[in-house]
């Protein structure tokens, strides 16, 4: 069980090599990695929430009951696994375009799930859930994610550089728009979920 964590982040590219001779499984996958992994930002979130509050800033912080924080972890939680199933459906399109030989749909979704890795570590700060210290977190774990995605591209779709780039490109370009609706989710659920409701019902 998260065999590639460590050398994912230490050392990529032999990780890389070893994760295509593999060839693993998409259930495999999910079962072994994402779904443990994608649930670290939602249980340090429900921590957070419950036991520290959002800090916005100016002495003003929003604390969520347990039954609140636990809905929006829930939708919290299947939002992400959605989201590394929607990065690998990119993956998918833009090989079938530029690769001789793509690889399957659930190829490119294990792909994805490995390259998310940085992104589902970064979630442990919201423990603490200051705005601009989760910021600054998912932006590092972004980063070394486009850096994974930068490295094992070319010789996951068997392409030049060149052409890698472009994927890359347009994956990580589709996955910054999924972290920024995830980001603005994560304020919305987590931190002003009560409010609105209450609004709403006001």
């Amino acid at each position: 069980m998260l065999t590639h964590v460590w050398g994912l982040m230490a050392h990529p590219n032999r990780e890389w090599s070893q994760i295509k001779e593999e060839r693993e499984t998409l259930t495999h996958l999910y079962e072994h990695h994402v779904l443990l992994l994608a649930a670290i930002p939602v249980v340090f979130s429900y921590i957070g929430t419950t036991q520290v509050g959002w800090s916005l800033g100016g002495g003003t912080t929003i604390q969520l009951g347990y039954l609140d924080a636990l809905g929006a972890g829930v939708v919290f939680y299947l939002v992400i696994l959605a989201a590394v199933y929607a990065v690998g459906k990119v993956i998918r399109y833009m090989a079938k375009r530029y690769a001789a030989h793509p690889p399957k749909q659930s190829q490119c979704i294990v792909f994805a799930g490995y390259v998310a890795t940085p992104m589902f570590l970064s979630g442990i700060v919201a423990v603490y859930p200051l705005i601009w210290l989760c910021l600054l977190a998912g932006t590092i774990g972004l980063c070394y994610t486009a850096y994974l995605l930068y490295l094992g591209i070319p010789a996951f779709l068997n392409i030049s550089r060149e052409e890698a780039f472009v994927v890359s490109s347009t994956t990580l370009a589709f996955g910054v728009l999924i972290l920024e609706v995830l980001l603005g989710m994560t304020v919305l659920l987590w931190g002003y979920g009560e409010r609105i409701i209450l609004s709403l019902l006001g």
